[in-house]
């Protein structure tokens, strides 16, 4: 045993644990969020109370939650996956009965200090379901046919659910983040190539519904797909968006215009700047080397998580991290290909970045689990 490895053994316990917290990553968490009040500072005209202020308090918050989490044991959060998962399920529920409506969809509970927003916690809570399934099954059955199901019975609840409010993004993200902890645990690449085919089937009969009465998804989905296909189909209308994000994404250039000059924020030009759309925002002003800034702090949060996830000897513990970590790659890389119509707008938040509570909220309670996970891993000698 070195002498370093001899100090660390010999100090209390609770001080080991801020030990062996990995502050590379929270500084990263604090560096991407600092990007967001920046920017929700920008488009706000300059008004830090509008969306910058709030959005500082809420990351206030969530680090306090990621402290907490992170300093319970990871085996107690083990022990409280399924119930996770069942409240999240249950808040899903009550959506349908209880929840407010925003822009045409009912996607949250109204608590009267913030709106919460269940789907946000199911991404998480799901990949915990999950990982704790597979943490239990042994690892030779993961493959077997009736092994699989019922993972896909939890992935599809919650995502029929969240299809009725509806949110078609987020149904996306469930079914791509359950999809990444199966694929982690292990289960045979065939079942991978079959859910494939099935979702070809699937995109074949929603648009062969079009127009019918079994129309399988609303009118509005079908025009973002036209949009995406085509924008300038609909200029002024359904291909708005995405013709002015194109417009501020290319207009950026190399080094963008400057903080607080992007004409199509600025102006109004571009809607829902200050949510779904704030990197075309960001890459106006700053252009291609501040979005590839911010981009690279996504991927380093990425690795710092799977650095930690392999070398987790704890089955749960890694797979929640990897799972978590893939999860929140699908998170901007789906809204960044949406804003630069490489995929159509489906109203998936950009993380840490967008004006919203539940989502930062949730992704830093998801952060702490993983620093729990980091923390509470098994070390040579106890430590």
């Amino acid at each position: 045993m070195s002498y370093l490895e001899y100090r660390v053994t010999t100090v209390p316990h609770g001080l080991r644990k801020v030990l062996h917290f990995n502050w590379g990553l929270l500084l990263l968490l604090a560096a991407v969020a600092g990007f967001g009040f920046l920017m929700l500072y920008s488009v706000s005209g300059g008004n830090i109370d509008r969306w910058s202020a709030p959005q500082m308090q809420r990351f206030g918050l969530g680090l306090v939650l990621m402290m907490i989490v992170a300093f319970v044991p990871i085996w107690f959060w083990r022990n409280m996956s399924v119930l996770a998962y069942g409240v999240s399920m249950l808040l899903l529920v009550l959506v349908e009965f209880m929840g407010a409506t925003g822009m045409g969809a009912t996607r949250w509970i109204d608590l009267g200090f913030m709106r919460l927003q269940p789907s946000e916690l199911t991404k998480i809570t799901l990949v915990m379901a999950l990982a704790a399934y597979y943490d239990w099954l042994d690892i030779r059955k993961v493959s077997h046919p009736f092994q699989v199901l019922l993972p896909l019975i939890l992935i599809a609840l919650p995502m029929a659910l969240v299809l009725r409010q509806p949110d078609l993004g987020t149904a996306l993200l469930l079914a791509m983040g359950g999809g990444a902890v199966m694929w982690l645990a292990g289960v045979h690449w065939l079942y991978f190539a079959m859910v494939m085919l099935a979702g070809v089937g699937t995109v074949g009969a929603v648009m062969a519904s079009r127009g019918t009465p079994w129309q399988l998804i609303k009118d509005y989905q079908f025009r973002r797909i036209d949009t995406f296909l085509d924008p300038s189909t609909d200029p002024l209308g359904a291909g708005y968006h995405i013709t002015q994000s194109k417009i501020a994404l290319g207009s950026g250039g190399w080094t963008g215009r400057g903080f607080m000059q992007g004409t199509q924020s600025r102006l109004n030009f571009l809607p829902e700047k200050h949510t779904d759309f704030i990197f075309t925002t960001l890459a106006e002003e700053f252009g291609f080397l501040g979005g590839i800034s911010l981009l690279s702090l996504y991927a380093l949060i990425i690795l710092f998580c799977f650095a930690s996830g392999l070398r987790n000897r704890d089955r749960f513990a890694s797979l929640l991290t990897l799972g978590i970590a893939s999860a929140f790659f699908l998170f901007f890389a789906v809204n960044m290909s949406m804003v630069m119509g490489l995929a159509p707008v489906v109203g998936v938040p950009l993380p840490l970045v967008s004006f919203g509570g539940s989502a930062m909220l949730v992704l830093m309670i998801a952060f702490g689990l993983v620093q729990s996970a980091h923390i509470h891993r098994p070390r040579q000698g106890g430590r």
